[in-house]
């Protein structure tokens, strides 16, 4: 039996320190009223901008404007969109179609077609 069969195991044992390890205080959280109005003012704002339907008949006036700026585009901009969804539809459809093992053969081929100067040189005597 030599030195190095011996390994422990677990975590590390810090001398002087308690069992349950350093227990630290919690600070305590208050909210004031103000701060709460605000929060709730703000669910109430992102409340009406998800369900345009159930906002008050007298705001209507400014969504349509703010929907007419969002579903307005250029042709341009829908022919981006368009060439970008393929093009991502491709990418998707290229990666699905292979395994793990078909991605990791091809990553070897293509590392063994490299020439010899992307090798990592030697160093030291050996």
């Amino acid at each position: 039996m030599s030195d190095y069969d011996f390994r422990p195991s677990g975590s590390l044992k810090l001398k002087g320190v308690a069992e349950g390890g350093i227990v630290k205080k919690k600070k305590k959280k208050s909210k004031s009223k103000a701060t709460e109005i605000e929060s709730g003012a703000v669910s109430d704002l992102i409340e009406q901008a998800a369900n345009p339907s159930r906002s008050n008949p007298g705001s209507g006036s400014s969504t349509p404007a703010v929907r007419n700026s969002e579903t307005k585009k250029t042709d341009a901009e829908r022919r981006f969109e368009e060439v970008q969804k393929r093009r991502l539809e491709r990418r998707i459809a290229k990666v699905a179609h292979k395994t793990h093992k078909e991605r990791v053969s091809e990553l070897n081929a293509h590392l063994e077609s490299l020439s010899e100067h992307h090798d990592i040189p030697k160093v030291g005597p050996g």
